[in-house]
């Protein structure tokens, strides 16, 4: 049976559903209209308070637009990308089918295991051939990948405390987090028990306190053979922030495939201070988008399990 442009466009939304988004918002909405794929963001799943400019909503639709190629690459299409500066912020075009190439099957089967670790990663460092394989998959999606040095990770492990200490004193910031963590999330969004930490990792860069206790163990290790990375870009606008998801989501395909573990911090990025000391680290020249963790995971122990994920009726919709 031949599959229609349209019935592939609706299959690559579909699996575009298991792309990391900020606290697991999934703020992104598709329509397919005959061979047009379209994505918007979705404000009534944006985070207001700490996410006012919407750069991380736009940033998680950039990760799910990532996986939706992905999909349609193993699905056997050729297609075309538009990425317009307003809405939808982009129009992917089924051009023709060709014959499905495996390597692109296996891409696809690493963003299905991917997840979001929050657990301590081991005393086994990411070797330095993964980490160049981690800057060039942030290349291929449009952004690049600065990795901190020691005297940098300290100035990181001051400033998410700083940008933490500011947060617990923001009551509506509380109240925010408080409405997308913890508990069993039955509506399919948030960062349910069995993704957080039972207590908080005994890391040199604190992982942000989601002000519930979670169900995973946290893990025994400390953060020492971890890296610490910036993921930045030339530009600080829209487009550049749908680019930053893109490579987000290529670089933690790269890291699945190598075995790494790729943990995303927000905080830093959420207010102005610590933003422009993420700039200054960079020299400057670029713009941060986020902060990463990279290291290898326990293999011992199982990992979180996947967070939940609103319907296919909740974040498609097929035009007539």
């Amino acid at each position: 049976m031949t599959t229609t442009a349209s019935e592939a466009l609706a299959a690559a939304a579909d699996a575009a559903r298991l792309a990391p988004s900020v606290h697991n918002t999934q703020p992104w909405r598709w329509v397919v209209r005959g061979d047009r794929l379209e994505l918007y963001a979705e404000p009534g799943r944006q985070l207001r308070e700490q996410d006012a400019d919407g750069r991380l909503m736009v940033l998680s639709c950039g990760a799910a637009l990532h996986h939706a190629l992905v999909a349609l690459a193993a699905s056997g299409w050729k297609y075309e990308v538009d990425r317009p500066s307003g809405e939808p912020l982009a129009v992917v075009r089924a051009v023709e089918p060709v014959p499905a190439d495996p390597h692109d099957m296996h891409r696809l089967q690493l963003l299905r295991v991917r997840r979001t670790d929050r657990r301590a990663v081991t005393e086994e460092p990411v070797s330095e051939e993964a980490l160049d394989a981690l800057a060039a998959g942030a290349r291929r999606g449009g952004a690049r990948l600065h990795v901190l040095r020691h005297d940098q990770v300290l100035q990181l492990a001051v400033m998410i405390e700083h940008a933490g200490e500011a947060e617990s004193r923001d009551e509506r910031m509380r109240a925010e987090t408080a409405a997308w963590a913890g508990g069993e999330r039955t509506g399919g969004t948030g960062v349910p028990a069995t993704a957080l930490p039972a207590q908080r990792p005994l890391t040199t860069v604190a992982e942000r306190d989601f002000g519930v206790a979670g169900t995973l163990a946290a893990g025994e290790g400390h953060d020492a053979a971890a890296n610490y990375a910036i993921l930045y870009g030339d530009g600080d606008e829209r487009p550049d922030w749908l680019r930053a998801g893109e490579a987000l989501g290529e670089l933690w395909l790269t890291a699945t495939g190598r075995g790494a573990a790729v943990l995303p911090l927000s905080s830093p990025v959420e207010l102005e201070f610590t933003r422009a000391a993420l700039r200054r680290m960079l020299g400057e020249v670029g713009w941060p988008y986020l902060v990463l963790r990279l290291g290898v995971a326990d293999p011992e122990h199982a990992g979180p399990p996947h967070t939940p994920r609103l319907g296919t009726d909740e974040v498609i919709t097929v035009a007539e």
